[in-house]
């Protein structure tokens, strides 16, 4: 608290920046607000922190992979970027103690192409086999659009197999890995993209049985 008496400023009154004046038995009195410092930490900003955290991994995890999946994106957004924005909303489960990703809510891949349909997904002593409708008759579906098959292990390994739409409207897609057990998986995704990777489609969650 400081106090003033200088006869040429009078008498002080009302505030400025931190500092509140007042006169009191004749004298000018000076006092410093108190600042409020935010806490940078609560429960929120923690739990926010920690979803970001989730995303970036999992971009990170997917080793590059991830950045022709969003073809139709801003000029000026990063595939990085695009597939934080797709995902730190919408896929972040947070019905826990702690945030979680929900896999059947990500996505690695968006576009305005048309997808296949698909109808099976087995695991075997081959690997993982992906069955699906082609959809050929769909508007711009054209049969050098490429399917791409992506999974991610529970010990980190990210696994891919690609082939074109083709012809015949009943196909699928192998992805070898001898033995696998779904239970191995963090991950499977469908999506397709044009040849020249210029438009895709969105990616879709495969439930494997």
């Amino acid at each position: 608290m400081s106090i003033s008496q200088n006869p040429m400023t009078g008498e002080m009154k009302k505030s400025m920046a931190n500092f509140s004046t007042y006169v009191f038995k004749g004298q000018n009195i000076v006092r410093a607000k108190v600042f409020t410092r935010k806490d940078a930490n609560t429960e929120l900003q923690k739990a926010q922190r920690a979803s970001f955290k989730l995303i970036v991994n999992a971009y990170q995890a997917l080793g590059g992979l991830a950045d022709n999946g969003f073809p139709l994106r801003p000029v000026a957004q990063s595939p990085y970027n695009a597939f934080v924005a797709a995902n730190l909303r919408n896929a972040i489960d947070n019905t826990g103690t702690s945030p979680m990703i929900d896999y059947r809510r990500m996505v690695i891949a968006q576009g305005s192409l048309p997808s296949v349909v698909i109808t099976t997904a087995v695991a075997d002593a081959a690997g993982i086999t992906v069955s699906y409708n082609a959809k050929l008759t769909l508007p711009n579906a054209a049969t050098t659009d490429i399917v791409m098959l992506i999974a991610k292990l529970k010990d980190g390994e990210v696994m891919v197999a690609s082939k074109p739409r083709g012809s015949e409207e009943k196909s699928s897609i192998l992805l070898v890995a001898p033995n696998i057990n779904k239970d191995d998986l963090d991950y499977l995704y469908l999506f397709v993209t044009k040849a020249d990777r210029k438009n895709g489609s969105n990616s879709v969650f495969v439930e494997v049985v």
